[in-house]
């Protein structure tokens, strides 16, 4: 088996692999990975993706790619698959990861670098991360059923709005979100949070690109001070399956915090997804967050997998 760099292959050698990797999203996540996959090929056939791939007799069986956003870097992947007569699938993850991690730690001008690895259980591939400096976070992959309707919103906020999302918010939810991140948990693990630019960037990632499914703007909500007519809140929800809806970002500026608003802006997603026949919705948070936690569960959704986000600061 060797370990070569990703830039040596094209979409041909990868792509069964990358349709190997499709159906454990599927499989584990009932979220279709195909776009993208379709994207990762693209991007390869460029010969722009740093990263790396193990090959066995010709093969490529698993891969793990990265890219730099500046001072940081993020690691975007990691698969391998386990078919029959190829070397064993977790070394050959820890072998992948540890080229990477020090590709990254060793890129000048990285001070900062950052992944999260939704397809792998939590702690099974932390040894490299962790034996370079890494800070670990556990977070919650957390699924709710749509089928019946939700519990009823006993609480009537009469100052507040709940309307569609539309493509004026973009700067001021960007402003919501910075606000609503500063000093939490959530920004440790994410620092496109600390800035206002930085959370541009995040909202066009989740709006332009697959990484994270279709954007789905009818099942994304707002949530208006009637009076100054300002953003407080908001909730982004993106389509990782036909049938699927994925949260991508939910916040309530500190200021409005503990009027249910949070819960409201679930319950417009929630039923938009539920009239228009989804099967279910779901979304990550951080174990630490734990009233964020709480909130999920008391709304019925349950947790389906523990997987973990790393951080380096150099």
């Amino acid at each position: 088996m060797e370990i070569l760099d990703l830039r040596h292959f094209s979409s041909v050698d990868l792509r069964s692999l990358l349709e190997d990797e499709t159906s454990v999203w599927s499989r584990l996540l009932s979220w279709d990975y195909s776009g993208s996959a379709e994207m990762i090929l693209r991007y390869v056939d460029a010969k722009i993706l740093p990263g790396y791939a193990a090959v066995d007799r010709g093969r490529v069986f698993g891969y793990s790619f990265f890219v730099y956003e500046g001072s940081k870097g993020v690691i975007g992947d990691l698969y391998v698959t386990n078919g029959n007569r190829l070397p064993d699938a977790r070394q050959v993850e820890i072998r992948l990861l540890t080229h990477v991690i020090e590709t990254l730690q060793q890129s000048p001008g990285i001070h900062r670098v950052e992944a999260q690895l939704l397809a792998h259980d939590a702690n099974v591939v932390s040894r490299p991360f962790l034996e370079t400096g890494f800070q670990r976070h556990p977070r919650l992959f957390m699924v709710l059923t749509i089928g019946k309707p939700g519990p009823q919103q006993n609480t009537i906020l009469p100052e507040v709005e709940i309307r569609g999302w539309n493509e004026a918010d973009y700067q001021p939810s960007a402003a919501v979100i910075t606000a609503s991140y500063r000093g939490h948990v959530d920004a440790l693990i994410n620092d496109q949070y600390h800035t206002l630019s930085g959370s541009l960037r995040f909202l066009n990632n989740i709006v332009r690109f697959p990484g994270c499914g279709v954007f789905d703007a009818e099942a994304s909500f707002v949530a208006l001070d009637r009076k100054s007519k300002s953003i407080i809140g908001l909730i982004l929800c993106s389509r990782v399956r036909s049938d699927v809806g994925h949260v991508t970002q939910v916040c309530v500026l500190p200021e409005y915090r503990g009027k249910r608003i949070g819960e409201l802006l679930l319950a417009a997603t929630r039923a938009n997804l539920r009239k228009r026949n989804f099967a279910a919705l779901s979304l990550t948070v951080t174990e630490a967050n734990h009233k964020a936690v709480a909130l999920y569960r008391r709304l019925s959704f349950d947790t389906k997998r523990i997987f973990d986000a790393f951080v380096w600061e150099g």
